[in-house]
């Protein structure tokens, strides 16, 4: 009996991540498309996909509310959703390695933007936006951050994230988180 429970929780979870997987591509296929997009198309497919986001969290609250075997898997993808509700983080690559808990991944994924920003591939502003959110992502997930990467973040993580980092330090306050999350939907990033 005890293994049809691990293996309906394994399922369970297995199901969640794929669709939270196919939430972040869609918002990342939305950013890619935007160019593509009239804005009112743009920001009304954005706002579907954030009711999405936050429909899915309900499901994820009362999963974690009455099954605590999902307690710690759900965790990481709950904060996820949040921070795509609130906006704190804005690249969807990054809340799905964040979600998956892939600290390798954030990191090489720092080193492409690294090379990419130092041949002009990629804008600087782009750069410090993400390189903020990675590195938000990694100190998260417990990874020690350089001193040179601490006075990054400090020169530059935005209001926003550096509230989402605040609430968030006490999983326990699922009522802050909530409210964060919920005061970010609808709101066009800054």
């Amino acid at each position: 009996m005890a293994s049809r429970g691990a293996s309906e929780t394994s399922k369970l979870r297995q199901n969640m991540e794929e669709q939270l997987d196919r939430l972040m591509q869609q918002l990342q296929d939305l950013e890619e498309c935007r160019e593509e997009l009239e804005e009112e198309e743009y920001e009304e497919t954005k706002k579907e996909t954030l009711e999405q986001l936050s429909e899915f969290n309900e499901s994820l609250k009362k999963l974690m509310s009455g099954n605590m075997t999902l307690v710690d898997e759900l965790g990481g993808m709950q904060l996820a959703i949040q921070a795509a509700i609130s906006q704190a983080f804005k690249t969807p690559e990054v809340i799905r390695l964040f979600a998956k808990k892939q600290p390798g991944q954030l990191r090489t994924r720092l080193a492409e933007m690294d090379r990419d920003v130092m041949v002009g591939k990629l804008p600087r502003d782009v750069y410090t936006q993400q390189k903020v959110e990675i590195l938000t992502a990694l100190r998260k997930l417990g990874e020690k951050l350089t001193t040179e990467d601490e006075a990054f973040l400090a020169a530059n993580a935005s209001a926003t994230l550096s509230h989402f980092e605040k609430v968030t330090a006490s999983l326990g306050s699922e009522d802050k988180i909530m409210a964060l999350a919920s005061s970010g939907v609808g709101k066009t990033p800054t």
